[in-house]
């Protein structure tokens, strides 16, 4: 087979102050035209630092040490950078991993792709723009010439993820770089952009690289698949022998890490510690200080390649040099969890007709013209030690329920019991005094802490404003628990936000929620942006936290398999409202509203064999300005009958707490 590209012991280095950080030690491999090739591993390990190398975007402290990048037999580290700028783009384009930092907020979409044809093409005048429409039809942009003219701000992540991709596709790249490309869309977009690669390499024939710590994504489109880790490669093969079997100690410890492949009552068995600092030699195996099956030598001596199942099946591995067998026999299994027993206990929090809606203003005299309705009769209840999974895509209105019932935003109207007691009936200092009862964790810690703030006065100041923890000695000893209880030192009170990773600091952010003993905590996505490894550390905190403490959550998110292993109930929203409800296993395994079947369907797997088959989901959800008539998700669904869009349906029973709004079932 002819490969297209081929890197050869590509070697980056960031330069500092001190000792140059070796981002990218030693890369190679190959890539096909029309073939998908898969680079994963956690957050540090050098993926983007190798995509950016290949296409010579690197930050001005860092520079390519040394390799050789052959696109088509041409050496691309040997080009003068006056050629290099017709490669870009031409014959080899990006995705980046967040389209709105990527995107130019004072242009207009059509602007910026007309912007790459021309700057790549010999087309002018009338004919760029008619390419521009065709890109957007290409990527099935809905109303391509309206859309053209409008500005990122305007559209949703999905359409400007489908702009990246318009504009990548702009002049027929031979090579298309993907860095992430689905990291923060929902199940049902990111399904909608991988059937459109899918369907775009199908048609061009063009190789892919692929960047994502997501198995699922690379099971559904990667033909080859490389692990990396602390700046090299360290496994190579076949995705679907790569899937039947990892054969590198990090790699099935990734596997071990999913909650699908854990399953509801097990400890997920998370990587300990972290990817190591990367500004010094390494004697031997990268690995060896989080590994559960170090060899004596392992730290003294590189590990070699080796051959697992056949040529194209490689790993970098002592275990397969010196005893094959010894990976394979080592697997461990998680820990199951024995889960509490579920008693007819009275709920903590009961959530009545809960409606949080923004007035539209207009005009000079700021007339309110209409509202947003976010959250449109919202109701649940859950009971002390349990946990109720909200789901849905984004803008259905999640986080505003989060917010509303704790009065982060002022419902518009609904009642809030708490423990029996109308949270949205108390006045200013009562709401203050029962906060300390419910708190929240962010979907995003570094955003939620103050950067100028140390982290032990970040966690003394929730207990000074709620009157709790004692005097500042029993304060100062709370602390010291909360960061041993969340795995952290109570050596970093004195340092800051931007000195932790991603996971340390939404554990800190859990310790901050923890500070005033609550009896319930809205889990605001606290996953979504973390690597599979750290993603189980934090839901394993969780887990033990709820057992030890009797804790109860809403836990909201976008991800059914964390769901699935976090939560008793589930609750599917839409446009503002609730859709199905019910146990976990109901929901997931007879899901009754067509939108809760399109939601799992979407759902990337591991095992190609659990695959749903897969329902269609078209367009972006409708404006909850201007919601539609009758059931919401009438415009969208394939099983629409002529009552959907007229009347709204009531509730239909399926179990004794599974509900769900549909006509179909009438």
């Amino acid at each position: 087979m002819k490969h297209l590209l081929q890197v050869r012991d590509l070697r980056t280095r960031i330069l500092g102050n001190g000792v140059p950080v070796r981002a990218v030690d030693g890369v190679s491999f190959d890539i096909a035209a029309g073939e998908t090739y898969a680079l994963v591993g956690e957050s540090g390990c050098g993926k983007s630092m190798t995509a950016l190398s290949i296409m010579r975007l690197l930050p001005e402290q860092a520079e390519i040490a040394g390799g050789r990048v052959e696109l088509d037999g041409e050496d691309l580290l040997a080009l003068p950078e006056a050629k290099m700028r017709d490669v870009r783009g031409r014959r080899v384009a990006m995705i980046f991993q967040e389209p709105g930092l990527s995107l130019n907020p004072v242009m207009t979409v059509g602007a910026q792709i007309a912007e790459a044809v021309r700057r790549h093409t010999t087309l002018t005048g009338d004919a760029v723009e008619a390419r521009v429409l065709e890109l957007l039809d290409a990527v099935h942009m809905p109303d391509a010439p309206r859309r053209a003219g409008e500005y990122p701000f305007q559209m949703s992540g999905g359409m400007k993820q489908r702009v990246m991709i318009a504009m990548a596709l702009a002049c027929d790249p031979e090579l298309l770089i993907a860095d992430e490309p689905t990291t923060a869309l929902d199940v049902t977009v990111q399904a909608q952009v991988l059937e459109l690669l899918a369907e775009l390499q199908r048609k061009r024939g063009m190789a892919m690289l692929l960047i994502t710590h997501d198995l699922g994504v690379v099971t559904q489109m990667a033909h080859q698949v490389a692990v990396m880790y602390a700046g090299e490669i360290i496994e190579t093969a076949p995705a679907e022998v790569f899937f039947r079997g990892p054969a590198h100690p990090y790699s099935r410890k990734l596997f071990e890490s999913l909650p699908e492949r854990a399953g509801r009552g097990r400890v997920l068995a998370a990587i300990p510690g972290t990817v190591p600092a990367l500004n010094r030699r390494f004697d031997g195996c990268r690995f060896v200080e989080r590994c559960a099956s170090v060899l004596p030598h392992c730290a003294e001596r590189l590990p070699p390649w080796c051959n697992v199942s056949g040529e194209r099946h490689r790993v970098k591995c002592h275990l397969h040099h010196d005893r094959p067998q010894a990976v394979v026999e080592g697997v461990s299994t998680p820990v199951r969890e024995h889960p509490a027993a579920v008693s007819a206990v009275a709920p903590l929090l009961q959530v009545s007709d809960l409606e949080v809606h923004f007035p539209l203003f207009k005009g000079l005299l700021r007339r309110v013209s209409g509202h947003v309705r976010a959250v449109d009769g919202v109701s649940f209840d859950i009971a002390p030690g349990r946990t109720l999974g909200l789901v849905g895509e984004s803008g259905c209105g999640k986080t505003t329920v989060g917010k509303g019932l704790l009065r982060l935003i002022e419902p518009t109207s609904g009642r809030v019991l708490f423990g029996g007691e109308d949270f949205l009936a108390l006045g200013r200092t009562e709401l203050r005094d029962r906060r300390r009862q419910a708190q929240i964790i962010f979907q995003d810690p570094y955003a939620s802490l103050n950067p100028r703030v140390r982290i032990g006065d970040a966690l003394e100041e929730g207990m000074l404003a709620l009157h709790a923890g004692g005097n500042p000695e029993e304060r100062q000893a709370r602390i010291d628990t909360l960061l041993g209880e969340v795995g952290l030192s109570p050596e970093i009170k004195s340092r800051y936000p931007h000195e932790f990773s991603g996971g340390q600091r939404q554990r800190i952010a859990i310790a901050r929620a923890l500070s005033v003993d609550p009896q319930l905590i809205v889990c605001d996505e606290p996953t979504s942006a973390l690597d599979v490894s750290v993603q189980a550390q934090i839901l394993n905190l969780l887990k033990r936290l709820q057992r030890d403490k009797g804790i109860a959550y809403l836990f909201i998110s976008h991800n059914m398999s964390v769901i699935e292993y976090m939560a008793d109930e589930i609750a599917v929203m839409y446009l503002g409202r609730i859709v199905e409800r019910g146990g976990v296993e109901e929901v997931l395994r007879t899901p009754r509203h067509p939108y809760t079947q399109a939601l799992l369907a979407a759902v990337p797997v591991t095992d190609p064999g659990a695959r749903r088959p897969v329902i269609r989901v078209t367009g972006d959800p409708p404006s909850p300005v201007n919601p539609p008539s009758g059931c919401h998700f009438h415009p969208r669904c394939t099983a629409a009958l002529p009552t959907c869009s007229t009347v709204y349906p009531g509730s239909r029973e399926f179990g004794a707490a599974h509900t769900a709004h549909c006509h179909l079932y009438d």
